[in-house]
């Protein structure tokens, strides 16, 4: 098992959330850190203290609408330039003037557009899970509408505000090992087996998760961690940013198309539906992303990728900021 996170200290700073929650380890140039959905600051816990001991500052934040950073009750608060304004702000917080940002999820989609907005802030951009993809093609929302057939795509299922909570909230600790089950490699339905992406008629998210057993890097500790959070918060601020993918689009329209030129890096899952339905946008990465150090997809992995497989990822996250220019 990997040494986990203990000796951190936590700190409030000032964002244009309000307050965004982080947690840091370490001394040396500043590697920001940015969960995913339905995660915290704690999905970095294997990554604090590795990072510490290669000589960098491991700051792992709770992003808006997460943990004790703040919850703003607007949902159009959640919109993705919000967000980039905050890792920026958290930089400065911190006394800094630059960072290496990388993130897991739509943790990833959020480093690559603090990297993509602000590259005078971001130096380089590491992205787990979920591909860089720039911003182009249909509003997402007509997307979204398009698949499943006669099933829901579990983002259109996630719009309506208070839809998927209803859902969520009563159960908050089940739901979560099911949906963390659902996409992890150990535990993931098979592939004959009705997707659990989707939502049948009349039907509840929850209904295709397995159940019986927790996926072999969640313990009982970790999974009473993410559902205290979410029974203490709910799961609004959470579901946000995907309310905001159309005000994403809008908002991002002058960098249609535009390449990430900073030194990246990429680690997906090969049981990762988010790296095998995206696999083009992997393959356009000699346009996209020009300056990208490695690639790699980890065979047998599912969607949970630095908690799954926290010894690999470490040594590519250290391999690759090592190569970084100083």
């Amino acid at each position: 098992m990997s040494q986990q996170a203990t000796d951190v200290t936590h700190r409030l700073v000032s964002s244009p959330a309000g307050r965004t929650h982080l947690v840091e380890q370490g001394t040396g140039p500043l590697v920001l850190l940015v969960h995913g959905f339905p995660e915290s600051w704690y999905s970095w816990r294997h990554q604090l203290p590795v990072l510490a001991a290669a000589g960098y500052r491991a700051v792992a934040i709770d992003v808006r609408g997460y943990g004790r950073s703040s919850r703003p009750g607007d949902p159009q608060a959640y919109r993705m330039l919000e967000l980039v304004e905050d890792n920026a702000a958290v930089v400065h917080a911190l006394g800094e003037q630059s960072a290496v940002v990388v993130g897991h999820d739509w943790g990833s989609a959020i480093a690559a557009n603090s990297a993509l907005v602000r590259p005078d802030v971001f130096r380089a951009v590491g992205m787990l899970s979920v591909p860089y993809a720039p911003r182009g093609g249909p509003r997402p929302s007509t997307v979204f509408a398009q698949l499943g057939g006669d099933e829901e795509f579990y983002v259109s299922y996630f719009q309506e505000p208070g839809r998927a909570e209803a859902e969520i909230e009563p159960d908050v600790r089940g739901w979560l090992a099911g949906f963390y089950a659902a996409m992890s490699a150990d535990t993931m339905p098979a592939p004959e087996a009705p997707g659990p992406h989707f939502v049948g008629r009349g039907g509840r998210l929850r209904d295709r998760f397995p159940t019986g057993r927790l996926p072999v890097w969640l313990g009982e500790a970790d999974l009473d961690l993410y559902a205290g959070e979410f029974e203490r918060t709910g799961m609004s601020g959470a579901l946000n940013r995907y309310r905001n993918m159309d005000r994403d689009w809008e908002d991002l329209a002058d960098f249609d198309g535009a390449p990430l030129t900073q030194p990246s890096l990429f680690v997906g899952g090969g049981m990762d539906a988010s790296t095998t339905w995206m696999a083009d946008a992997i393959g356009a990465y000699p346009t996209t992303l020009p300056g990208l150090v490695s690639s790699q997809i980890l065979d047998g992995c599912g969607h949970w990728i630095q908690q799954e497989r926290p010894a690999e990822i470490n040594r590519l996250l250290t391999d690759w900021l090592a190569s970084l220019p100083a």
